[in-house]
Order: C-alpha cells, then sequence, then structure tokens
C-alpha cells in the first residue's frame, strides 16, 4: 500500500542539521507492507538541508513555524499552502507516518513555545504541515514513527491502512447503499476488536439508510477510522473471535467447541497469542465453511496481530 512518510525516516539526508531519522521506524517490521512515498516539507518549501531550524510558538490563538533562532523566519504559510498541495497531490496515499516532535511533521508532541513569561511550555503541539494536510484530509490514517515501535498501535495502524484502501476501492468502483452495507459486513468484526462503542455507532449508522449514500458515507468513515485508531486488546480480540465463534456453533462438535472456547478464553488473558487463537478458528473454518466469516477482514489483518 502506498504510504506517505517524512523523508528523514526513509534515509534521507534532509534534517534541518542534514542527518537522516532511519533509525526511528520499525523498518524490519513494516518491511513488505508498505511503498512509501517520502515527503519533506521544510525542503518542498525550498529551505534546503541543512537549514536553519524552526519551532512552533503560539500567537494569536494559533501556531506559528518561525526561526530558533531569527524570528524574522517564518514559514508557516508556506507550510500550510505545501500542506494543502500535498493532500491534493498524495490522493492515492492510505496513510501518512510522520516525524515525532517535528514542527511541520508532529502529529500531538511538538514543543509549543510562548512569549508570555512565566507561562508553561506546551507538549502537545501538532506540526504545521501536518495540520493543514490532515485538515483537507480528515480521515486519512496517521501515525507518528515513534508509536510504531509499540506492536499494538503498529497493528491498529496497518489495520487503518488497509480498511482505508479497500474504502477508497470502494468509492472508485461506485458507493451504494448495498456495497457500503457489504463493506461494513466485511469490516464489522475487526471494528469489534479495537472498539464495541465504534462498532455500535457504525451499525446504527447504518440502521437507517434514508438519509442517503453520501450524507452517511462521510460519517461512517470518520466512525471506522476512529475505531480503528484505537489499539485492539486481546480482551477485544477474544470478544471479536467468540462472536465470529458463534456463526459456526451449529456445525462445530463438542470437541471443537471446547478446544475453540478455551484458546478464545486464554486469549482473553494473554495466555495464549491472538494469532494462535486466530488460527483456531480459521482451521475451524476451513472444516465448516461459512461465506460470510470467509469474506472478513479479521482474517486478512490477522498477519499483525
Amino acid at each position: 500500500m502506498p504510504v506517505a512518510v517524512s523523508a528523514c525516516l526513509t534515509g534521507q539526508a534532509v534534517r534541518y542539521d542534514g542527518s537522516d531519522a532511519a533509525h526511528a521506524l520499525p523498518h524490519r517490521e513494516l518491511a513488505g507492507v508498505f511503498d512509501y512515498v517520502p515527503v519533506c516539507p521544510e525542503v518542498g518549501v525550498g529551505m534546503g538541508a541543512p537549514r536553519p531550524p524552526i519551532r512552533l510558538v503560539a500567537e494569536g490563538g494559533g501556531l506559528r513555524a518561525v526561526g530558533a533562532h531569527d524570528a524574522n523566519l517564518d514559514v508557516t504559510d508556506a507550510l500550510n499552502a505545501f500542506g494543502r498541495r500535498q493532500a491534493e497531490r498524495l490522493a492515492d496515499v492510505c496513510g501518512h507516518i510522520f516525524m515525532t516532535r517535528s514542527p511541520s511533521c508532529g502529529l500531538d508532541s511538538v514543543k509549543v513555545r510562548t512569549e508570555v513569561r512565566g507561562e508553561p511550555q506546551r507538549t502537545d503541539g501538532r506540526g504545521v504541515y501536518a495540520a493543514s494536510l490532515l485538515a483537507e484530509r480528515p480521515n486519512l490514517p496517521a501515525e507518528e514513527n515513534e508509536r510504531l515501535f509499540d506492536p499494538a498501535r503498529r497493528s491498529a495502524f496497518i489495520n487503518r491502512t488497509l480498511a482505508y484502501a479497500h474504502w477508497r476501492r470502494l468509492e472508485r468502483d461506485g458507493l451504494t447503499a448495498q456495497r457500503l452495507i457489504e463493506f461494513h459486513a466485511r469490516h464489522k468484526y475487526l471494528l469489534m476488536a479495537h472498539s464495541v462503542p465504534h462498532y455500535g455507532r457504525a451499525g446504527r449508522l447504518l440502521s437507517d439508510l434514508r438519509p442517503g449514500v453520501a450524507a452517511l458515507a462521510p460519517n461512517y468513515l470518520a466512525c471506522l477510522t476512529a475505531g480503528l485508531s484505537r489499539p485492539a486488546t486481546p480482551a477485544g480480540h477474544a470478544n471479536a473471535l467468540s462472536h465470529m465463534q458463534g456463526h459456526l456453533k451449529r456445525r462445530l462438535d463438542r470437541s471443537e467447541t471446547a478446544c475453540l472456547t478455551q484458546a478464545i478464553d486464554q486469549c482473553r488473558t494473554g495466555a495464549l497469542p491472538v494469532a494462535d487463537a486466530c488460527a483456531l478458528l480459521r482451521c475451524a473454518l476451513d472444516r465448516h465453511p461459512d461465506p460470510y466469516l470467509d469474506q472478513q477482514a479479521y482474517f486478512a489483518a490477522a498477519r499483525w496481530f
């Protein structure tokens, strides 16, 4: 899947001091998953590398990107414009990996300085480029590089990009009420594993199609991506697996039911890896085919659990 990524994370020497940050991304764990599209906002607005460092400063209720050593250097408007252009140029990407704490790329970890003496410094700012791009594409899966070292967050990001890629294909094929219902049917247990509240909300959104697909689709996509952004827990996986097991209850014999139930219970407590419990359900499904379960995106995502 094509995913935009801060260029320094791919090994390009484009940081302010002329270095790269390839070590700051779990390349081995992500190998074979994404096709990277490198982006460096500062280079994109003509600052070059190396270059004078910039920082975020709170001003007039907003944030500005100014020179760390030269307050006359202000690239806020240039970065905002670059973000809007990239939102259009990167129309085909299924996600974006941003550089942590970067005044252009950070998602929610950037230091924000204030000119008011005695006022504490914030560390929850969003980089100007990231804010501008995501304002244009609010449902684009986005994550900071450091969080991808966490297996649960990495899995959540991959699942989010997979679902988003499927959604974009659905849009290209033509969004209809029937296709929207089928899409949800394929992704419902994956969403359940990540967030039961969002699973319920998505179902309620689709329970009344009278507003029309054009009105429902944006709200549904926002609910889906928000739910999948929550890392799935062992209990969440066990809940989804248990519901899927229920589809086979009339076909499983007593020993199969007992074995699968035990595996799911062990998954819930963390005694058994999620992937192992999922594999047992997949084996049961191979013995007792079920068209509804066969289509579940949950199984395609299982390799990342």
